[in-house]
């Protein structure tokens, strides 16, 4: 087929809107702590320091979800795959047709159009034109469609991928989990974690 979910590549902002961070634990609890801490600071005396500003940040726990991955590689985006192509199965097998039908008919033309009279040269290019026309409508109409339903599909997969991504942040005691970086340790990296709890069903 001319179109595969498996293909198809998504850009920063796109995955941004899917899937957003899970930042548990520390945005809530630490965020108190540091109002009191701050209010403390203002009346210190000089020179010393409070716990907030020496306290060692090593110990604060975060993961890393390629987004990519989980969309490409996971069970439910696979059955997706799957289930989108089939449904637009025959509609590509009728596009192609079409394009082929246009092709053969141009090159006809091309063949012929030397020895044919004026009216029949206009009346076939007029023919090319509008058989033209309709070939690109119903490929962009295709195209709109398909990425309406693929949308429609994997803002689902998002939904599960985030149920998942904070269940395990609990379970875990993660504090902070994200979605994009330039580098990433994979001792950090959750994304076969998440991808293994979608194809579970939990």
């Amino acid at each position: 087929m001319s179109f595969s979910l498996a293909n198809t590549k998504f850009n920063k902002r796109t995955i941004n809107q899917l899937l957003v961070a899970t930042v548990l634990g520390v945005s809530a609890s630490s965020g108190a702590f540091a109002q009191t801490a701050g209010k403390a600071a203002d009346k210190k005396p000089a020179g010393t320091s409070t716990a907030s500003e020496t306290a060692p940040v090593s110990n604060i726990k975060i993961g890393f979800v390629n987004t990519e991955k989980i969309l490409r590689d996971s069970v439910p985006a696979k059955d997706a795959q799957t289930k989108i192509e089939n449904e637009f199965k025959k509609r590509d097998a009728e596009l192609q047709k079409l394009a082929g039908t246009l092709r053969t008919k141009y090159e006809n033309f091309d063949k012929n159009a030397p020895v044919m009279s004026d009216s029949d040269r206009t009346k076939a290019q007029r023919e090319l034109s509008d058989l033209d026309t309709d070939l690109q409508r119903k490929r962009r109409e295709f195209q709109e469609d398909f990425n309406r339903r693929r949308n429609e599909a994997f803002s689902g997969i998002v939904e599960k991928a985030n149920a998942a991504i904070k269940n395990i942040a609990e379970k875990q005691n993660y504090d902070l989990i994200v979605q994009d970086a330039v580098t990433v340790s994979p001792r950090i990296d959750i994304t076969d974690t998440v991808i293994k709890a979608l194809d579970n069903g939990k």
